[in-house]
């Protein structure tokens, strides 16, 4: 029985100078609400384009804003570290073929309709705007996005639309 308490105290003892241990490895800079220092230079990006991004998907119908935004999407995704960089090339590139399809069959972004293509706009050139813009809102590409999305808004804490 002796044994027993004097038992207590020293592993009261050792628990105690664990804890001061553990708390001791951790420092005031330890923020885990901190952007990682690997992430400071995108996220200021992030931060920066966030106005410019949300103002041109607002401006435009879904696929006229998103290529307004494709200057700002260049300048974040040469910027991205290698966790999103792959998400950031899938829409650059999606937009990029859309833009493509546009200017090469020379047509307006933002008076382009589907359903009524302007006159002169042949089948071949058609099909091509139609590819791009099926690729552009495919779930690939929603992947992407919401993965660049929640990135921004997980480790850069800005909210990022798209």
């Amino acid at each position: 029985m002796r044994r027993r308490t004097t038992a207590r105290p020293a592993l009261a003892a050792c628990a105690a100078v664990a804890l001061l241990a553990v708390a001791g490895c951790g420092s005031d800079e330890d923020d885990p609400y901190a952007i990682p220092e690997r992430f400071e230079a995108y996220c200021e990006e992030v931060e920066a384009r966030q106005v410019e991004i949300s103002e041109a998907l607002a401006s435009g119908g879904q696929a006229s804003g998103l290529i307004q935004a494709l200057p700002s999407f260049e300048a974040l995704a040469e910027q991205a570290p290698d966790d999103i960089a792959d998400e950031w090339e899938v829409v650059i590139e999606r937009i990029g073929d859309l833009v493509d399809a546009l200017d090469a069959a020379g047509v307006d972004p933002d008076s382009y309709d589907r359903r009524d293509p302007p006159a002169g706009l042949d089948a071949e050139e058609k099909a091509t705007i139609d590819a791009a813009a099926t690729a552009l809102v495919s779930a690939t590409t929603a992947r992407a996005m919401s993965g660049v999305q929640q990135h921004a808004r997980d480790v850069c804490k800005t909210a990022l639309a798209l």
